[in-house]
């Protein structure tokens, strides 16, 4: 089955690496026209070298882009439009968690974190709405956490900051929906990243391999399914929600967890 978006526009910010990029992978192999930004130049321009590789003739677009400063997100989707004449999929994927509990977190880390989760979203939405709002079918989709609905306590700063994105989501999926713009999110459990690739390597059992290391932790951690979740998953999570597949569908929460979740 088709996601439908052959010739649609889309941007991913933070789309340099990991669920990022696997975004832009897959939105490409559907014929999409994508534009995706980071801070890393170096990174960037790797993975534009990768994909013009993985897909000759693709139609892409990047921008080394700080998501928090405005001005360059601006700029950004200056680009985007001088390119392509506008976006019709916007996905947000920009932000890590902070690891601290209540004693360990300042005051300037409870503010760099809420801004961090909030204005990583707010900055490209209000940069790219205009655009959004003449797309025949525009969709906003933002990278959340479980932590929003599950928090934890060694992650107490990023699990607020993360309940008031989905809050603010929830929010905008309601005002938006008279501009014809669907907002969703998912909520990501625990997924490989280079950070986990940089414990591995700092491993204590050398006999260990990737898999049966990341098994143990999934099983301290009571994951069902007995696995950390691969980038690729939630990728394809993402774009079904910012595809005319899921056209009926806003203010939804979609869960990427293995079944970590413990809520209703």
């Amino acid at each position: 089955m088709s996601f439908k978006l052959q010739g649609k526009v889309a941007v991913v910010t933070g789309g340099s690496s990991g669920i990022g990029l696997e975004t832009v992978r897959l939105l490409l192999a559907e014929g999409a026209r994508v534009a995706w930004c980071g801070r890393n130049a170096e990174r960037l321009a790797a993975s534009l070298a990768e994909m013009r590789a993985a897909f000759p003739g693709a139609e892409c677009l990047t921008q080394a882009c700080d998501v928090l400063d405005k001005t360059e997100v601006a700029a950004f989707a200056a680009a985007v439009e001088a390119r392509f004449g506008g976006a019709d999929l916007l996905i947000n994927n920009a932000g890590q968690g902070r690891v601290s509990n209540f004693e360990q977190t300042e005051d300037d880390d409870w503010v760099a974190e809420t801004r961090l989760k909030t204005f990583s979203v707010l900055h490209p939405i209000r940069a790219f709405l205009p655009q959004l709002e003449r797309s025949d079918c525009p969709s906003i989709t933002n990278v959340n956490s479980l932590l929003a609905l599950q928090p934890e306590p060694h992650m107490i700063a990023t699990s607020a900051a993360r309940a008031a994105l989905l809050n603010l989501t929830h929010s905008l999926a309601h005002e938006f929906s008279a501009r014809g713009i669907r907002v969703n999110s998912i909520l990501l459990g625990m997924v490989e990243s280079d950070q986990w690739r940089r414990r591995f390597a700092e491993r204590s059992d050398r006999d260990q391999d990737w898999g049966n290391w990341t098994g143990a932790i999934a099983e301290r951690r009571g994951i069902p399914m007995g696995r950390l979740g691969k980038p690729e998953e939630p990728a394809r999570a993402l774009v079904f929600l910012a595809s005319p597949l899921a056209s009926y569908t806003t203010g939804a929460a979609l869960d990427v967890s293995g079944g970590f979740n413990k809520h209703l």
